[in-house]
């Protein structure tokens, strides 16, 4: 019996899949349902699970314990109500961005367990954080199995109100392409300060990713880790009387969260 079913597998589709398979899911009780036949070839080539181009082709008897919906947000109007009939025995989990439970209570039908997560692109590589909300309908069995299934690509945080979501979105959602300009913006000074480019590219990858790395690992605060780092009259503290200046980096960022959140409840009508 088929547990899992995979609604579409892209990449964040692929990053759940993948670990999945890797935490010891057998490829058996997954079924993906992907319509793109090339991509569809190639997950059912490099996994060994079941792929079907259109939920017509599941088989009536299927009862599936999750259905895990990993297509664009403007793509589900159409393929969410083609599960309603899973709806009674199922958690239906969504890792579509700006789209409500509501939304799929109203495709679903208003006796089905939801789950609304964001995750983020990290998940690719399973270092990914994921932010889940859950409605009433959703037992504690439905979350503990949830929570093991996001698990596979990162951390998983809850809210229970949803519309924390927004601002989840805003900030770890959004917050990779933050980083990634980061460092395009310190190769760019870098180049400026009279670098060659390659190097200057090199420094600001390794540099950012490994005081990721270090954040990560270390028990200390980013604050206290930050301070560990500045000599009094040194460089760093030099650069940071910039970048913590009044109109710095804290109220840059926090005028671009604000708007990713705005933007957020836009998408979320």
């Amino acid at each position: 019996m088929t547990s899992h079913i995979l609604v579409g597998c892209g990449k964040m589709g692929g990053a759940l899949l993948s670990g999945w398979i890797e935490r010891g899911t057998p490829a058996s009780a997954v079924t993906v349902v992907e319509p793109d036949r090339a991509a569809a070839e190639a997950v059912r080539e490099r996994y060994r699970v079941a792929v079907v181009a259109d939920p017509s082709a599941l088989a009536p008897t299927l009862a599936p314990e999750v259905v895990i919906f990993a297509v664009k947000p403007q793509n589900l109007a159409a393929v969410a109500p083609a599960y309603r009939r899973f709806a009674a025995g199922a958690l239906a989990v969504s890792i579509a961005a700006g789209k409500p439970i509501r939304f799929f209570a109203d495709a679903l039908g208003p006796e089905a367990a939801i789950v609304r997560t964001m995750p983020n692109t990290p998940a690719a590589v399973h270092r990914g954080i994921t932010v889940a909300c859950a409605n009433a309908r959703t037992s504690r069995a439905q979350r503990a199995l949830c929570q093991s299934l996001l698990e596979a690509v990162g951390e998983v945080a809850w809210v229970e109100d949803e519309a924390l979501i927004d601002a989840v979105t805003a900030v770890s959602g959004s917050g990779p392409a933050y980083v990634f300009l980061l460092i395009e913006c310190l190769a760019e000074a870098g180049v400026k300060a009279g670098l060659p480019r390659d190097l200057a590219e090199r420094l600001a990858r390794a540099t950012v990713s490994g005081s990721g790395e270090l954040a990560h690992r270390a028990p200390e605060t980013p604050a206290v880790l930050r301070k560990n780092v500045t000599s009094p009259g040194g460089t760093t503290e030099a650069a940071l009387r910039v970048l913590m200046a009044a109109d710095g980096l804290e109220p840059l960022m926090i005028r671009a969260v604000e708007a990713a959140t705005r933007r957020s409840r836009e998408l979320a009508g």
